[in-house]
């Protein structure tokens, strides 16, 4: 199944365009590098009803995978997870305990991130930090398991998945002899 993205960067200063967006840039640059399609994109300041309603926004732009960069730490400005839980159906705890890890991986600070990830119907939405290298990072975890994701979202199998976004393969489905 086609990953269909949506890019949503929240940071204040960058929507203010006093600071230059890196982060978005980097996802898209990855995400097209991997055979995504970006679909949206947006720059909302840190505001919880612009970011959820940003969200809703690349849902309605036919995105199946909606990931934000940024808001997701401790400041009183980061409210990305509270904006993503308005409007998620379902948390998927996994994704974000396992981006969370691969964060660790770098360095101590990753526990302080808050970032979430959940279901809205079809689509798939995923909180990733806000600096271009922990964005690349996510992606390494994250790439892999999107295809099945959105297909079993859909309501499909997930059988058809096994082969992963980039051309990498992952686990043969099993054998229903």
């Amino acid at each position: 199944m086609k990953v269909r993205a949506g890019i949503i960067t929240v940071s204040t200063k960058g929507a203010a365009g006093v600071r230059t967006d890196e982060s978005g840039p980097a996802m898209r640059q990855a995400l097209i590098a991997a055979g995504c399609e970006v679909v949206h994109s947006a720059l909302v300041p840190d505001d919880v009803e612009g970011v959820a309603t940003a969200i809703l926004g690349a849902l309605r732009a036919g995105a199946n995978v909606v990931l934000t960069t940024g808001g997701t730490g401790l400041s009183p400005n980061d409210v990305t997870p509270e904006a993503t839980r308005r409007v998620i159906d379902r948390e998927v705890p996994g994704i974000a305990e396992a981006l969370r890890a691969r964060s660790l991986e770098q360095t101590a600070h990753g526990m302080l991130s808050r970032g979430v990830a959940g279901s809205v119907g079809p689509a798939l939405v995923v909180n990733l930090p806000g600096s271009p290298r922990a964005v690349r990072e996510s992606l390494d975890v994250l790439l892999p398991i999107l295809p099945h994701a959105i297909e079993l979202l859909a309501g499909e199998s997930g059988e058809r998945s096994h082969r992963v976004v980039g051309g990498s393969r992952g686990a043969e489905p099993p054998s229903t002899v």
